[in-house]
């Protein structure tokens, strides 16, 4: 919460949305690319895990005509600032109705590996075909005990489902330790990202 309290400060992220999801978001892609095996779609014609050299990142957005999960292609490409901008872009489209169907996540694009997060759900479900799908909870301040003593912290949950076919426990730990990491020290994005 101080990044992203020091990111909406910041001269260059001046006209765009700073929120918790944004980091989550990086803190994922760095993840994945520190954990590539959880990147992957399962191919059932093959019947073999096709891993991938992109990340395309799925945010859900609740819209009038339901929960969509439109996504952004190529999102490990992007600068935090073109992260920012790409999901102001692609939740105020699809609460507007004009997302395109090939950009929703879903049956429609099979073919790419999908990143979904979706917020205040603590099981999130997966597409066929995915290999993981993570839940950001709400961010808030709660007791926690820090070296014996109760202080005020900034908590979430953080929630991992996968498909064990391409993705087994240790490797869905790693993953989720990752981001963990980042998002209790978003230093190590910088030497890991």
């Amino acid at each position: 919460m101080n990044l992203v309290n020091r990111l909406k400060t910041d001269p260059e992220f001046r006209d765009v949305k700073v929120s918790p999801l944004l980091i989550v978001a990086k803190a994922l892609i760095i993840a994945s690319g520190r954990n590539p095996g959880i990147n992957a779609t399962w191919d059932e014609a093959a019947q073999e895990i096709v891993v991938k050299n992109y990340v395309n990142l799925g945010i859900a957005a609740a819209t009038p005509r339901g929960l969509m999960v439109p996504n952004i292609k190529d999102a490990n490409q992007m600068s935090l600032r073109q992260l920012a901008d790409a999901m102001a872009n692609l939740v105020s489209t699809a609460r507007e109705g004009k997302t395109q169907p090939a950009a929703i996540v879903g049956w429609l694009d099979h073919d790419h590996q999908r990143w979904r997060i979706r917020c205040r759900h603590r099981h999130p479900i997966l597409n066929t075909g995915e290999a993981a799908i993570l839940a950001f909870g709400v961010v808030r301040q709660m007791p926690w005990v820090v070296n014996g003593e109760i202080q005020v912290r900034w908590v979430t949950q953080l929630s991992l489902s996968f498909d064990h076919r391409m993705v087994d426990g240790d490797l869905g730990s790693r993953f989720l330790a990752d981001v963990a990491a980042i998002l209790h020290d978003p230093s190590r994005a910088l030497v890991w990202g």
